[in-house]
């Protein structure tokens, strides 16, 4: 690890633990552009240096992650070399949320707007969780031209209803969603620690209040479930021995949402893959864990590669326009500090 990187996981942990480095702000710009089929997808951009596309984990919100102490961290390290894009899963944060199909297609379509809008001609692209990574691979492989490199964390050849489920499968499946169904609009501490158990079961306290804070503030039950079905129904045993960039892939060795041997098998299925176990429960990496320098110098040692793409343009900025604006690649900025 090199001493730059070094010193910048002692600042993610100390802003975690609300620091003296938690004072300063993360200025981004927020987006909106229309997929296939019309719905408005908002995106964010902040940082400078090559684009770098994430497919964040769909429990997230463009205004709200700043001031998260899961996610501000991951913000700071991806950009702090790069011009971080990323966006809110159509039926969340501050994308359209009602009258949307919820498809894997669809999603990929989502992923084609923001690229085709904010991206530039090639980037790194970064595929969080199952689904995120599975829309990031189908990307790779339909777009091979655009990609530098690829980073999966927490991927999966297929969801855990696909590919002929065992009854046991089917039935845990349905208890999930059922508890989501009930559980996500009341505000008992009990599902907001059932649901924060199953992604980060090594969360501390301030971790375990702030994602039960954020799932409410996301979306509703209903889009929930929507997501989370097409989510576990999701096959991409066809397209993961299809990619062809260079490409890293992460898996905790004990997440108890995508085994850790799914993880395995993808990279093992993609050519010349680097394969990074992570000894840690959790599938939602905690940036003050130990484990976590691991993480991030293998992704900051592959991403940081995009530099050899050569020089990249910004997308021209554009006027200051309400959230709920129909024009294609409207503007707000936002600016916000943790206190």
């Amino acid at each position: 690890m090199t001493p730059v990187l070094a010193a910048l996981i002692v600042s993610l942990h100390r802003d975690e633990l609300g620091g003296a480095d938690a004072m300063h702000a993360v200025d981004q710009r927020i987006y909106f552009c229309k997929s296939r089929d019309g719905a408005r997808i908002a995106y964010a951009m902040n940082g400078s240096g090559p684009p770098l596309l994430w497919v964040q984990h769909w429990v997230h919100h463009l205004e709200l992650d700043v001031g998260n102490p899961i996610w501000r961290p991951w913000l700071e390290l991806l950009s702090r070399r790069h011009t971080l894009i990323r966006f809110d899963w159509r039926g969340c944060g501050l994308s359209d949320r009602s009258g949307v199909t919820f498809s894997i297609e669809s999603y990929l379509s989502d992923l084609e707007a923001v690229a085709a809008a904010a991206a530039g001609n090639r980037f790194a692209l970064f595929g969080m969780a199952g689904a995120g990574a599975g829309i990031a691979m189908k990307f790779a492989v339909l777009h091979p031209d655009r990609v530098e490199r690829l980073v999966l964390q927490e991927s999966q050849t297929h969801g855990r209803l696909a590919s002929g489920p065992s009854q046991a499968s089917v039935s845990e499946a349905e208890a999930r969603l059922k508890v989501i169904e009930l559980g996500w609009p009341n505000e008992t501490p009990a599902y907001g620690q059932f649901f924060t158990a199953l992604h980060i079961p090594d969360a501390p306290a301030a971790y375990e209040q702030a994602y039960n804070d954020l799932l409410r503030q996301v979306t509703c039950p209903a889009n929930g479930v929507q997501l989370l079905k097409t989510f576990w129904e999701a096959d991409y045993s066809q397209v993961v021995p299809q990619v062809r960039c260079p490409t890293l892939v992460l898996h905790s060795r004990q997440d108890s949402i995508i085994p850790f041997d799914e993880g395995r098998k993808v990279a093992a299925l993609i050519p010349e893959a680097r394969f990074v176990p992570i000894d840690s429960r959790n599938h939602l990496l905690r940036t003050n864990h130990v484990v976590f320098a691991d993480a991030a110098g293998a992704i900051n040692e592959t991403v940081s590669r995009n530099h050899e793409m050569g020089a990249w343009t910004r997308p021209a900025d554009r006027g200051v326009l309400p959230h709920a604006t129909s024009n294609a690649h409207s503007a707000l900025t936002t600016t916000a500090s943790r206190r």
